[in-house]
């Protein structure tokens, strides 16, 4: 009898427990970053339909849910799922189906590469990027004379690394129809002793890239599964792409739903008539991977080129101003026209002249809206008192890695007066409440460890200078998590869906193989991914099954 009394017991408790709650999945053994508003870092949660459902202790979660698969993060750790806010998912696909032209110490090194690509390839035409005459100890623009006697019948078009310049041979330049007679405001054509030099700035490039051969559906698919690869391998589950034609949003839009592709895109209209005549006629598209709700405009070039529109001229090249690709008049058309679609504005500028054009335009066309959420993409260089005019309705959204990239010769482009506003990321943030952070890619590497390394060290990656460029404008490890997360996902209207490991949030978080909030700074960018998920799946995984 009194064995069969415990017994008895048992039984009746098990009677009495209530029913295990069904769940997808339950990861524990972490240190959670949630991002939450207290930052609260916790130990494991609960998936249930590609969403946190839970956020808790492990043993209280095992004995609540009937758990069909668990992670064991084995003490590693996550963050929110990382996003880039300004990146070129589509570009750096096509990139990786041309010449890849980056970290080239040399001309002769650029032509080498083509030189080996096209045995290989043997392309009708030779499409290349990546390469930087700032890397070279010539530090100029080359000529097309050595592509002329290469390639005299291919045409070939290599891109500068910021996509705002451009060689090309004498073949291309005919094909676009680009002689010397002509005349394109916004950007550069050169010519030397009255021939063609084959470098062309800004606006002219567009005449090659319309002359380049069209890609079919399928070219474009690949380009954009290889670059979700990488993406993926890096911990990004949602990339802002800042410039999209219509066509290629509506691919992604179709891959997404057919499950071939699991990567979130924030697609950026490009500024083409063509497509804002479709998307601010028929409206923004949402569905839980794609949102197209903003377009994206170019205000002026690039530092690295001299195409960024300044104020004053270079410091190394007097009476050079950079030009504006959009003239104020146009951007404060364009900006009435976007506003009044109920859009959101994401303008590219560089120079402080462009800088202040653009915030002008903005102000004008926000009057009234305070939650425009409009974006200055990269606010690269800042008259001191142009930094009050950006705050939450109108947010900088730049990229660190630019600032340990250009250190090295920005001064010299723009003076010791008017670098202290340039790459200014705690001082935009000090007035606009928030920072987004992003990459560039392809113009910078896709690792979203190198963004945050630059953020909070303002280092490169050899870890110079000692004490940091520019130290007071660095972030700290707080501020640049929120900036590839939260902030990143509310410049997006989406902080109430991501940005943060929140019960009701997408289950999409990044398992990282050291803790970036404490290790030694110097150690940040050898930081590993070991897994992204995204809607609670593991999407990408460097850790042995």
């Amino acid at each position: 009898m009194k064995k069969i009394f415990p017994l008895f017991l048992l039984c009746l408790l098990i009677a009495c427990a209530p029913e295990k709650i069904p769940a997808d999945l339950l990861v524990k053994n972490a240190t959670i970053y949630t991002v939450n508003e207290n930052f609260d870092t916790e130990n494991a949660f609960i998936v249930k339909n590609g969403k946190i459902l839970e956020i808790g202790i492990k043993p209280e979660l095992e004995l609540k849910y009937n758990i069909a698969e668990t992670y064991d993060a084995k003490g590693k750790t996550i963050v929110p799922g990382l996003i880039d806010g300004h990146a070129h998912l589509y570009g750096l696909g096509l990139n990786l189906q041309d010449v890849d032209l980056t970290e080239t110490t040399s001309y002769d090194e650029v032509l080498a590469r083509v030189i080996t690509f096209q045995k290989e390839k043997s392309k009708n035409y030779i499409i290349g990027r990546g390469w930087d005459q700032n890397d070279w100890e010539e530090k100029k623009f080359p000529t097309n004379k050595e592509l002329d006697s290469l390639f005299p019948e291919t045409p070939v078009a290599l891109t500068r690394i910021d996509g705002h310049a451009m060689i090309v041979n004498s073949k291309a330049l005919e094909l676009a129809g680009i002689t010397t007679e002509t005349k394109m405001d916004g950007g550069v054509i050169g010519v030397e002793s009255g021939k063609l030099t084959g470098i062309l700035v800004d606006s002219p490039m567009s005449l090659v890239e319309e002359s380049f051969p069209k890609q079919n559906r399928g070219y474009n698919k690949q380009a954009l599964l290889d670059a979700e690869r990488i993406c993926l391998e890096m911990g990004l589950t949602t990339v802002n792409d800042a410039g999209l034609d219509k066509e290629v949003i509506q691919l992604i839009d179709s891959l997404q739903r057919r499950d071939s592709m699991a990567l979130r895109v924030y697609a950026m209209v490009s500024n083409k008539p063509k497509n804002l005549d479709y998307y601010l006629n028929n409206g923004k598209v949402k569905t839980d991977r794609l949102n197209v709700r903003s377009v994206k405009v170019y205000a002026d070039g690039a530092l690295g080129s001299r195409g960024a529109a300044m104020r004053n001229s270079y410091s190394d090249m007097p009476g050079h101003f950079g030009a504006m690709i959009t003239p104020a008049d146009s951007l404060q058309t364009l900006a009435d026209k976007i506003a009044t679609a109920d859009f959101q504005m994401n303008t590219h500028a560089i120079g402080d002249s462009a800088n202040i054009s653009v915030l002008r335009a903005y102000e004008t066309a926000l009057k009234g809206k305070t939650d425009a959420r409009w974006k200055i993409e990269h606010a690269q260089i800042v008259t001191e008192k142009d930094f009050d005019k950006f705050s939450k309705n109108i947010i900088p959204s730049v990229q660190p890695t630019h600032a340990t990239s250009d250190m090295y010769w920005a001064e010299d482009r723009i003076g010791s007066k008017r670098i202290k506003g340039a790459y200014a990321y705690k001082t935009l943030l000090d007035k606009a409440g928030i920072v987004v952070l992003g990459t560039d890619f392809p113009v910078e590497k896709v690792n979203p460890m190198y963004t945050f390394y630059a953020a909070v060290a303002r280092k490169d990656l050899k870890h110079y200078p000692e004490n940091g460029f520019q130290k007071k404008d660095a972030l700290s490890r707080e501020e640049a998590l929120k900036g590839m997360t939260i902030w990143a996902a509310y410049s997006n209207f989406e902080e109430t869906e991501k940005g943060s490991i929140e019960e009701g949030k997408f289950a999409d978080f990044t398992v990282l193989d050291r803790d970036i909030m404490k290790v030694e700074e110097d150690s940040i960018p050898n930081t590993k991914v070991l897994a992204t998920f995204i809607n609670g799946k593991k999407e990408f995984s460097s850790e042995e099954e």
